[in-house]
């Protein structure tokens, strides 16, 4: 009679070999610093600092609306080595609010993403002030006000446009006077001037919704003749 011998083998599983790049990049590449956005006349302009250990690195930025689970990729700033990202495009809505990310890349690495602050192109843009363009004559000066051209497009689209207004101040040596212009009307004409008299002009303006002013533009001059 046969015998058979049965022999039982036991197999084990072993764990999988640890992650390897995940253990680097955590432990090697540091996220960008202080990053922001930054935006005048709403172009609204991704900023930040590179990691310490930022020698051959790149970036990924991603965007989202507030509330939103889902993160976008924004799709020119995917492995980009400057350190800055335009999501004028993306961030348009006026209504909302949004949040964008990075993170830092090498060939082996990468970061853990770095979240911006909440950025509303309504509430947090800066405004830049109008252009003047002078011509003196025996009647007076007349003062054309040009709005800049990302403002003004936004600005005629939207319901902000009642509330921004442009202050011109006129100087001489008499003292200052102050004109308020609606947006984004063209021109107004200084009609009491004195002849051999020299008159600067300087605009700014005014968002009285946001409660926000730009700075003032260059002064411009003129001689009346």
């Amino acid at each position: 009679m046969l015998h058979l011998t049965v022999v039982r083998r036991s197999y084990y599983l072993l764990p999988p070999p640890p992650d390897l790049c995940h253990t680097r990049c955590v432990s090697s590449l540091a996220p960008p610093a202080r990053i922001k956005f930054d935006s005048v006349d709403f172009k609204n302009v991704l900023r930040w600092m590179p990691p310490a250990n930022s020698s051959n690195v790149h970036y990924d930025v991603q965007w989202k609306i507030y509330g939103d689970a889902k993160w976008r990729d924004a799709d020119d700033c995917q492995g980009i080595r400057r350190l800055h990202c335009d999501l004028s495009g993306v961030t348009s809505d006026l209504r909302e609010w949004y949040y964008a990310r990075l993170r830092a890349c090498s060939s082996s690495a990468s970061s853990s993403w770095i979240l911006s602050p909440r950025f509303s192109p309504q509430w947090d843009t800066q405004i830049s002030a109008p252009q003047l363009r002078l011509n003196a004559s025996e009647q007076g000066i007349k003062v054309r006000v040009r709005t800049p051209k990302a403002l003004a497009k936004k600005m005629l689209s939207s319901h902000l446009r009642a509330t921004l207004v442009y202050h011109v101040y006129v100087i001489n040596e008499e003292g200052k006077e102050v004109f308020e212009l609606l947006c984004c009307s063209g021109k107004f004409v200084v009609s009491k001037v004195k002849h051999k008299t020299k008159y600067c002009f300087q605009a700014q303006s005014v968002a009285k919704l946001q409660g926000r002013r730009s700075a003032r533009g260059p002064a411009k001059c003129v001689t009346v003749r």
